[in-house]
């Protein structure tokens, strides 16, 4: 597997999230989401791609940012978009 140069451009510590309480486009639509996710470019919380609006996945898709990590309680994975694994 390759090194995921996308992580090297992360700042040193993951981002404030901008919604702790949940998915900031599901808060804001009153749409419901299966998993969290956080940008670790800015601290968007985004639902993952289970969810019905994968929010966190047009985030990545717009914004360019390539990485994020669950924003699930006991996990700390990262995944990054463009190089599509885990790192």
């Amino acid at each position: 597997m390759a090194i995921c140069e996308h992580v090297l451009a992360l700042p040193d510590t993951d981002p404030d999230p901008v919604t702790p309480q949940g998915c900031q486009e599901c808060l804001a639509d009153g749409t419901r989401w299966v998993h969290l996710r956080l940008c670790l470019s800015c601290g968007h919380v985004g639902c993952c791609d289970s969810s019905p609006m994968r929010h966190a996945t047009a985030h990545a898709g717009k914004e360019g940012h390539p990485v994020v990590r669950s924003f699930e309680p006991g996990e700390d994975w990262r995944w990054c978009y463009v190089d599509e694994q885990i790192v």
